[in-house]
């Protein structure tokens, strides 16, 4: 398994939609950056927001565990090893970009067996 770089591409913000559902002064996702860039394998990176990862995490699996290839037939995108997503936030969506790398993942623990 190999480690999956996720990078912050876009913080976006239905303004019409929030208009009508948000809160009074609701803008665009406070807990990340464009360009951030977190690496995963197995488990959720420290400071990736939780509703994010479970938006992305099964194209993370995929791609930690040899994803190299395109995704849903090459009908998507157009560069192996890599897929677009989004969280799963309705007015205010954040985009990742997701990227097989040849980084070994590590065990931060230690197995044992009852």
């Amino acid at each position: 398994m190999n480690k999956v770089r996720i990078t912050v591409l876009s913080r976006t913000f239905q303004a019409q939609l929030a208009a009508q559902y948000g809160v009074e002064g609701l803008g665009k996702c406070p807990m990340l950056r464009e360009g951030q860039v977190f690496y995963a394998d197995y488990a959720k990176p420290d400071g990736l927001c939780d509703e994010a990862w479970k938006a992305i995490y099964q194209y993370v699996f995929a791609l930690a565990h040899g994803g190299k290839e395109l995704f849903y037939f090459g009908d998507w995108i157009r560069e192996p090893g890599v897929a677009i997503c989004s969280c799963n936030d309705g007015l205010r969506p954040v985009i990742f970009k997701l990227e097989a790398t040849d980084i070994p993942s590590e065990i931060d623990y230690t197995p044992h067996s009852d």
